[in-house]
């Protein structure tokens, strides 16, 4: 028995086959895999992102952060302290200059241990004077009164400071150390005092950029 199929048969089979053409066997392209969300990602998103981005490189690796919340920059206003504070700051880093020369006068031609002496004992009278009040507008103004958050390290380096005018006062008093030794702890305690008055200043003139700033921006928003 044959199982032949007859002519006609077959091409009607191939009549109904589609044709292969190049669409036929085109690959299908993938959709593009997208990082971003579903959201639509707007210019403004996008100037948002890139001003975070901006604040971090301006701020060393992190977005900047104001100084002084607004509660806070009002009651450092309204603080009787701050005015103390601006006065008795330089004031303490003329008597350090003075003192500075006199030390290292003595250290270097032996003479004017007295005036040298006496310039220490002042410079270290300022010092207790401006931590203390430092300290009530500390309080007043962050509610802590030390190692508040925006002035810790500033803080922690001004007790060393004051630890080292202490041992020198200390040493005076009871006799502990040589007239020579005594110039060279004065002299570590104001190598201290200059790093740390560079790091109450930096702090200061980025709280200026910060304020200024913050108007341009609200002058910006108002116009």
């Amino acid at each position: 028995m044959s199982h032949s199929r007859p002519p006609q048969s077959i091409m009607a089979d191939m009549q109904e086959v589609p044709p292969v053409t190049k669409a036929s066997i085109a690959p299908r392209k993938s959709r593009a895999i997208s990082h971003h969300s579903d959201e639509a990602l707007s210019i403004n998103l996008y100037n948002s992102r890139r001003g975070k981005f901006t604040d971090s490189v301006n701020s060393g690796g992190g977005a900047a952060i104001p100084l002084y919340t607004p509660q806070e920059r009002r009651r450092r206003d309204a603080s009787p302290w701050t005015i103390v504070q601006g006065v008795l700051a330089p004031l303490q880093f003329f008597v350090f200059l003075v003192s500075l020369c006199l030390v290292i006068r003595y250290l270097a031609t032996g003479d004017g241990l007295a005036l040298a002496t006496t310039s220490v004992v002042v410079k270290t009278i300022a010092l207790y004077a401006i931590m203390v009040t430092g300290s009530i507008w500390e309080h007043e103004v962050f509610g802590r009164y030390l190692f508040a958050g925006p002035f810790f390290w500033e803080d922690v380096l001004s007790i060393l400071v004051l630890a080292l005018h202490t041992i020198y006062l200390a040493a005076l008093v009871f006799g502990m150390l040589s007239s020579r030794d005594l110039m060279l702890v004065a002299l570590a305690a104001y190598a201290t005092y200059l790093i740390n008055a560079t790091q109450f200043l930096l702090k200061l003139r980025a709280a200026r950029q910060q304020q200024s700033s913050a108007a341009v921006s609200s002058v910006g928003l108002a116009s």
